[in-house]
Order: C-alpha cells, then sequence, then structure tokens
C-alpha cells in the first residue's frame, strides 16, 4: 500500500489550495505540513526537495512534485479527471487556465493593505470577462460537466473559484444560473463532499496567514 500523499505550504489558501481541491476530488487521502517559519522553508532548499526553491511541495507516489500546475495535471491523470483523449485533455486545460486567470486575482487580497481597487477590478472587469463564458459553456453542454460528460479538472477548478466567487461577492452568481447550478451539483459530488466537510478547505486569509507568508519568504 502506497504511503498517504503529503502536501506541504502555509496554513492557508494560496497557490496550495486548487491541489488541495484536486486531491480531494480525486479521493486521494493526504497530511499536510504547514510552513510556519523562514528555517522550514530553508531546510527544505538545502535538502534539494524544491526544484525551484519555492513551494507547494507535494510528496506522492515516490515523487517530490513542485510546481502546483504539474501537480494538478498529475492528479488529473491519475484519477481519469484529464478527459478521454488528446483533444478532451486540450480543452480542459484550456478551460482551466482560463479559470486560473481570474481565481489567482483573489489570492492577492489578503495580502493588500486596501483591497478595494482590487475588489472592484476582480468585480467589474475580471468576472464579467469570465464568468459568461463558463455559464454558456455549460448551458450548451447540457451535461453538466465543461467537457465531455464526466467530471475533470477544469470542473474542479472552476467549482473553487466560484465558492471565492460567492464568499467575496454573494450576489453576484444570481446573474448565472447554470453557475449557480453547476456550483451546488459538485458541492454533492461524493468526493468533493466529502473534502469539504473534512476540514481541508482553509478559509480566507487574514492578518496572521498574511505575517505568517511574509515572515517564512523572509519579506518582514
Amino acid at each position: 500500500m502506497s504511503e498517504k500523499a503529503r502536501l506541504t505550504y502555509f496554513n492557508g489558501r494560496g497557490r496550495g489550495e486548487s491541489i488541495r481541491f484536486m486531491l480531494g476530488a480525486a479521493g486521494i487521502e493526504f497530511d499536510e505540513v504547514f510552513l510556519e517559519t523562514k528555517e522550514q522553508l530553508e531546510e527544505l532548499r538545502a535538502r534539494g526537495d524544491l526544484l525551484f526553491l519555492q513551494v507547494p511541495l507535494l510528496e506522492i507516489d515516490g515523487m517530490k512534485m513542485v510546481q502546483s500546475g504539474a501537480m494538478m495535471r498529475y492528479i488529473a491523470r491519475k484519477a481519469s479527471l484529464y478527459g478521454k483523449d488528446d483533444k478532451e485533455s486540450a480543452r480542459i486545460d484550456m478551460l482551466a487556465d482560463g479559470v486560473r486567470d481570474f481565481q489567482l486575482k483573489f489570492l492577492q487580497i489578503p495580502f493588500q493593505s486596501d483591497p478595494t481597487e482590487l475588489l472592484a477590478l476582480i468585480r467589474d472587469k475580471d468576472l464579467p470577462r469570465y464568468l459568461p463564458i463558463y455559464d454558456k459553456i455549460l448551458q450548451d453542454s447540457g451535461k453538466g460537466f465543461l467537457v465531455g460528460g464526466s467530471l475533470s479538472m477544469a470542473d474542479v477548478l472552476l467549482f473553487e473559484a466560484l465558492l471565492s466567487v460567492h464568499e467575496t461577492f454573494p450576489d453576484l452568481l444570481k446573474d448565472y444560473p447554470k453557475l449557480q447550478e453547476f456550483r451546488d451539483r459538485m458541492a454533492a459530488q461524493p468526493n468533493i463532499a466529502k473534502f469539504l466537510a473534512g476540514g481541508q478547505r482553509k478559509p480566507l486569509g487574514d492578518a496572521v496567514y498574511r505575517d505568517t507568508v511574509d515572515t517564512v519568504l523572509g519579506r518582514k
């Protein structure tokens, strides 16, 4: 029996959260190591665990993986969340990258002394650009998924992003009925429901999270 996967990152969302969602959707149990000091990060670097000297780090199937995109694609392939052929995989990548284009903006919010301008940019520019596209794809699909007729990495990442949208702008999704239906349906997927109930999803970043990240990265 293989060892349980282990994710090393901060005790917050950041670039580790999508990996957590993917592991959860894939039904892969995992442990977590939370970085709290600069010395922990330097030790990982000194051991050669971080190829590009940065986290997150995912230990899985005997590998020490860095780069969040590579991690998510590996999990997707491992759990059959990457389409039935190369064309579907390419479309999944395309739609997943589109989600990341606006989802990563949410990760910046805890690090703004005054997030008003960033929130306005997300609400007034980014979301009106991207959400109608995904709403229409779901409407045209008629199958409840972004690509083909089964769950994929693109669905998981869109679901994660929609939770962030709803938390930050509670009334915004009312204009996108297909996205609301999709969010509710995804939340009921057995593996995702188990993940959400298991406490491994992280809360919105606060001052403690921000200060910890800054300390570990030597920014303060």
